[in-house]
């Protein structure tokens, strides 16, 4: 008796956990989660097959360029693999300028190194994703008091200090990102810069914009060793923080 008792209780916690529901399921009993899938994941599964991805992607990174206006995503499925850009979304509005955020208020979209922290399927911007702003980095160098928050990826197009782009495209990323966090990747790396440091005119606007600012300046240097670590590797490079505040790329 005592081994059948044992027997339905193993046989009843493996049902409950096989009736959990995956990430994504749970997010498709949001109407415009279950809307965004209906009309977003067939286009790219087709997408991923005509560029040679696989489907879904288990992994994958975001970066985005402010004064050039585009978000990067990348994608691969498996840690020991290069990233591999699947497309390039243009942030459709900017609020603020060069420079970190640092307070509650200055309009400043972050620069820095930032993971996915939220899934908002109920968003007054259609779909959004959070970035956990303010990071360590941020919590040492911005206000102590009010060093603000609620930054997100979202669509509506509008924005005073986040990364919005047009609601089709919030869609799709929401989708690639719904399916990663699926897979296991809890956090999503998302880099935001203050520009392309590969493009000329993008490297002559920095350099005007920081002309009279050296802690801007050092900190668009530091910031640059990821960028060019991820350009030669397709991967990223482990990132610290010193008591200070500032990065220590590794």
């Amino acid at each position: 008796m005592k081994e059948f008792r044992l027997l339905v209780i193993f046989l009843v916690a493996g049902f409950v956990a096989h009736a959990q529901p995956s990430f994504i399921d749970f997010q498709r009993t949001y109407p415009r989660v279950a809307s965004a899938l209906r009309g977003k994941e067939e286009m790219l599964k087709n997408e991923f097959a005509a560029q040679g991805l696989r489907w879904p992607a288990k992994q994958m990174y975001i970066r985005s360029f402010k004064y050039d206006s585009q978000l990067e995503v990348w994608v691969r499925n498996a840690s020991d693999e290069p990233f591999k850009l699947f497309k390039t979304y243009k942030v459709c509005a900017l609020a603020g300028g060069m420079g970190p955020k640092r307070m509650e208020g200055d309009y400043q979209v972050p620069e820095g190194f930032y993971y996915i922290n939220e899934f908002n399927p109920k968003s007054n911007y259609h779909l959004s994703l959070g970035i956990n702003y303010p990071n360590p980095s941020d919590r040492v160098l911005s206000d102590s008091a009010r060093p603000g928050g609620e930054i997100y990826i979202h669509g509506n197009c509008i924005t005073v200090g986040c990364i919005p782009i047009q609601n089709p495209q919030i869609e799709e990323l929401y989708v690639l990102a719904a399916h990663a966090k699926t897979h296991g990747q809890d956090f999503i790396p998302v880099h935001i810069f203050p520009i392309r440091y590969n493009n000329k005119k993008s490297l002559e606007y920095l350099a005007k914009a920081t002309k009279d600012d050296k802690d801007l300046q050092k900190f668009a240097i530091k910031i640059k060793e990821v960028f060019d670590y991820f350009e030669e590797n397709k991967k990223l490079p482990l990132i610290c923080i010193n008591k200070n505040g500032d990065y220590l790329v590794m």
